[in-house]
C-alpha cells in the first residue's frame, strides 16, 4: 500500500468510525466503545506510517479534479511534508488519548454515542485540514470542525451555560469565517488554482495582487478559529463542555486549526510587511491579555482555557516574525501538555465535586484522593510555565529565539519591530503563566480546610491515559529539538542562551512571587472566619455525589457547573494570590476585561434593536397590507352575499329589471341618444 493510500485512510477511519457509531448507537450499543476508539488508534499508526514514509524529505503531492466549476478548478488534493506529517500524528494520538479516556468519564453518560461519533468526525475533520492540498477541501473540514464543536461545547444542553457557550462559540468563529473566505476566494482568483502549492508559487512570482488585503481576510478566519484577540471570547466560555471536548479542542483540533494555516501559507503573509506587524500585534495582545485574565479565574477549566489563549498567542507570535518551525514545534509541545492539563483536571473536578479553585483551596487532602492527576499535573504546569527541562520550555523558547533573531536585524523574513512586540510580549506573558500555573497548583492541591470528598478511585483509564501524556510533555522539547529542523524548514530550534536566560528567570520569578503571596494570603484566610454553610442544593448534589462514588465524573461536572454557589461564596474568602498580586487590576482581569460587555454594547443591542424594528415594520407596515389586501375581497364577499337570499321571486324580479335596464341601454345607444 502506498503513501498516498495510508494518507487517505488516515481521515477516513475516524469518519467511518463516526458513522458506524451513530447508526449503531441505540441497535447495538456495545459496538460504540471499539467503534469509538479503535478508528483513531489505527490513524494513529497509519499517520506514524505515512511520517516515516516522508521522512522530512520532499513532500508528498497527488490530486485530482473534484468537479469542473468553469474558471477555478476544485480538486481533491494531499500535500504531506513534515508539517503535516508530525501534526497529524498529534492529532490521531490526542483524539486517541481523549476517546479512551472518555471511555471512563461518561460511561454512564446516556448520550455518549452521539458523543463519541461527534469527537470521531471533529477528529476527521482536522485531519483532513492537515492533510488536504486544496484550499476549498481544507475549509470542508474546517468548518466541520466548526458545527462538531456547536454539539460537543453544547452536550450538556440542559444548563443555560451549555445552550449559551455552544451557540457563542458557533457565531463568534463564524464571524471570522466570512472574511476568510473571500480570502480564500482571492487567493484562488489570483492564483488560479485552490491548490496550496500553486498558490504558494503565485506568492514565489509575484502574482498576489492585493497580498495585504489577502492576508488580512485570512487572519479574521484565523482569529476566529484559534481564539485570538478581538475573536477569542468563546474559548473561556465553551468550558461549559465535557471535560474531554476541552481537551481535543484545546491540545489538537480547532484552535491548532488557524496557527497550522498560516504556517501552511506563511509566504502569503510573508508577502505583506503590514500584515506580518498586525499579526504580532495580535499575538502581544493575546499572550497578555489572556495571561492575566488567567491570573483572576476561578474556574479551573477556565484558566486553562485563558492558558491555551496565551500559549496559542506565542504561535501566532512565531508566525509573525517568519519562523514556522518555532511555530509547529510549539504546536506539537503544547498538544500534549494541554491535554494532559484538561484530563488532569476532568479527574480534580470529579473528586472535588467542583469546577472552583476558592472551593479546592478550602479542602484539605485533595491531592492524596487523586495521586495519578496531582503528579501528571504537575509535570504540565511545569511543561507549561517553561521550566526546564520539560518540553514546554524547548519549544517557548525556540519562539522567544526565533523573535530575537528578527528583532535584532538578522533577518529579512519579517519586520523588526515586529520581532521586538512578540519578544517583549513573550518575557512579560512568561512571568504571568508561571504566576497562574502556580496559582492553580497551590490553590488545587495546598488547600487547608476541611477534609476533601471521597469519591471513589477513578477508572484505570482516565488514570492510565494521564501517564501516557505526560511522557511527551515531560520529554518531547529535549528529545525532538535538534531533530525537528530537518522535517521543518531546516531552520534552528536550539534555545539561545540570552532569552533562555531571561524567560526562565522571569519564570522563576513569577512562581516566586505568588508562593510569597499565596502565603500571605492564607495567613489572611486563617484569621477570617469561616465562610458560610453550603446552601440546600449544594449539600443535595454533594450528598448525590458520595451516595454514588463511583459514578460518572462526567455527571459531577455536570452538578458543578450547575451549582456555583461555594464558588460564589468562598470566593472573597479563598487565598487567592492572584488577587493580592493584580490588586485593582483583578475585577478587570476576571470579567476577561470587560470584552464581552463591549461587544454586547457594540454589536449584540444594536443588531437586537434592528431585529426589533425589522420585526415591527413586518409586523405593523407590511402585514397592514397584506391585512388590507385580504379585507377588500372579503368586504366585497359579504356584500355579494347579502343579495343571495334564496327567494326565487327575489331574483326573477332582479333578472327583468335587469333585462329592461340592458334593453333601454342598447335603445338608447342604437339611437344615439
Amino acid at each position: 500500500m502506498t503513501t498516498i493510500h495510508l494518507a487517505v485512510l488516515v481521515p477516513l477511519l475516524p469518519f467511518l468510525g463516526a458513522v458506524a457509531g451513530l447508526l449503531l448507537g441505540r441497535t447495538a450499543p456495545r459496538f460504540v466503545r471499539p467503534l469509538a476508539v479503535l478508528p483513531p488508534l489505527v490513524a494513529l499508526v497509519l499517520a506514524a506510517l505515512v511520517a516515516a514514509d516522508q521522512g522530512g524529505g520532499r513532500a508528498v503531492d497527488a490530486h485530482t479534479e473534484l468537479t469542473p466549476t468553469g474558471s477555478v478548478p476544485i480538486e481533491l488534493a494531499l500535500h504531506i511534508d513534515g508539517f503535516a506529517a508530525l501534526v497529524a500524528i498529534l492529532v490521531a494520538f490526542v483524539a486517541s488519548c481523549v476517546q479512551i479516556y472518555s471511555t471512563g468519564y461518561l460511561r454512564d453518560d446516556p448520550r455518549y454515542p452521539s458523543y463519541a461519533a461527534l469527537v470521531s468526525l471533529f477528529t476527521s475533520a482536522m485531519l483532513l485540514v492537515v492533510y488536504s492540498g486544496d484550499l476549498i477541501v481544507l475549509l470542508v473540514g474546517w468548518e466541520v470542525m466548526g458545527i462538531c464543536s456547536y454539539f460537543l461545547v453544547g452536550h450538556y444542553w440542559e444548563t443555560p451555560e451549555a445552550r449559551a457557550a455552544s451557540l457563542k462559540a458557533f457565531l463568534v468563529t463564524k464571524l471570522g469565517d466570512v472574511p476568510f473566505l473571500i480570502g480564500l476566494f482571492a487567493l484562488g482568483t489570483d492564483a488560479g488554482s485552490f491548490r496550496i502549492t500553486r498558490i504558494l508559487g503565485a506568492v514565489t512570482s509575484g502574482g498576489l495582487d492585493h497580498p495585504t488585503v489577502t492576508a488580512l481576510l485570512l487572519l479574521a478566519g484565523v482569529a476566529g478559529k484559534s481564539a485570538q484577540f478581538p475573536l477569542h471570547t468563546w474559548l473561556p466560555d465553551a468550558m461549559a463542555g465535557p471535560t474531554p471536548v476541552s481537551a481535543l479542542i484545546h491540545a489538537a483540533t480547532m484552535v491548532a486549526a488557524g496557527v497550522y494555516f498560516i504556517a501552511r501559507l506563511l509566504p502569503v503573509f510573508e508577502a505583506s510587511r503590514a500584515a506580518m506587524v498586525v499579526l504580532a500585534v495580535m499575538a502581544a495582545v493575546t499572550m497578555a491579555g489572556s495571561a492575566l485574565a488567567a491570573l483572576a479565574q476561578d474556574d479551573i477549566k477556565r484558566v486553562l482555557a485563558y492558558s491555551t489563549i496565551g500559549q496559542l498567542g506565542y504561535m501566532t507570535g512565531a508566525l509573525a516574525v517568519g519562523d514556522r518551525g518555532a511555530a509547529v514545534f510549539h504546536l506539537l509541545s503544547h498538544g500534549a501538555f494541554k491535554a494532559l492539563l484538561f484530563l488532569a483536571a476532568g479527574v480534580i473536578i470529579h473528586a472535588a465535586g467542583t469546577n472552583s479553585l476558592a472551593a479546592m483551596s478550602r479542602m484539605h487532602g485533595l491531592r492524596e484522593r487523586v495521586p495519578d492527576a496531582y503528579w501528571t499535573m504537575t509535570v504540565a504546569l511545569l511543561a507549561l510555565a517553561a521550566i526546564p527541562p520539560f518540553s514546554g520550555f524547548f519549544s517557548k523558547e525556540s519562539v522567544l529565539g526565533a523573535a530575537e533573531h528578527v528583532a535584532t536585524g538578522n533577518t529579512s523574513h519579517a519586520p523588526g519591530v515586529a520581532g521586538w512586540i512578540v519578544l517583549v510580549a513573550g518575557l512579560l506573558t512568561a512571568l504571568l503563566t508561571a504566576a497562574y500555573a502556580t496559582r492553580l497548583w497551590l490553590l488545587a492541591f495546598r488547600g487547608r480546610g476541611t477534609e476533601a470528598p471521597d469519591h471513589g478511585r477513578q477508572p484505570l483509564t482516565m488514570n492510565a491515559v494521564l501517564w501516557v501524556l505526560a511522557v511527551p510533555s515531560l520529554a518531547f522539547g529535549g528529545l525532538a529539538y535538534r531533530a525537528l529542523p530537518g522535517w521543518f524548514d531546516g531552520r534552528d530550534l536550539t534555545p539561545t542562551l540570552l532569552t533562555s536566560i531571561l524567560g526562565t528567570g522571569l519564570a522563576l520569578v513569577g512562581g516566586l512571587l505568588t508562593y510569597g503571596a499565596w502565603q500571605r494570603t492564607s495567613a489572611i484566610a486563617a484569621r477570617t472566619p469561616a465562610a458560610p454553610a453550603p446552601s440546600f442544593e449544594w449539600e443535595h448534589l454533594q450528598g448525590e455525589a458520595a451516595a454514588h462514588p463511583e459514578g460518572d465524573a462526567s455527571l459531577v461536572e455536570a452538578h458543578a457547573l450547575a451549582s456555583q454557589g461555594p464558588a460564589d461564596r468562598d470566593l472573597a474568602h479563598a487565598p487567592d494570590p492572584g488577587r493580592l498580586l493584580l490588586g485593582p487590576l483583578y475585577r478587570h482581569a476576571a470579567t476577561g476585561f470587560h470584552l464581552d460587555a463591549v461587544y454586547t454594547a457594540l454589536f449584540v443591542r444594536p443588531v437586537q434593536a434592528g431585529a426589533s424594528l425589522v420585526r415591527f415594520l413586518d409586523r405593523e407596515v407590511v402585514d397592514t397590507y397584506v391585512r388590507g389586501a385580504a379585507a377588500l375581497p372579503r368586504v366585497l364577499g359579504a356584500a355579494v352575499r347579502r343579495a343571495q337570499t334564496g327567494n326565487v321571486q327575489t331574483y326573477v324580479s332582479a333578472l327583468l329589471a335587469g333585462t329592461v335596464v340592458l334593453t333601454v341601454a342598447v335603445v338608447l345607444v342604437a339611437t344615439g341618444a
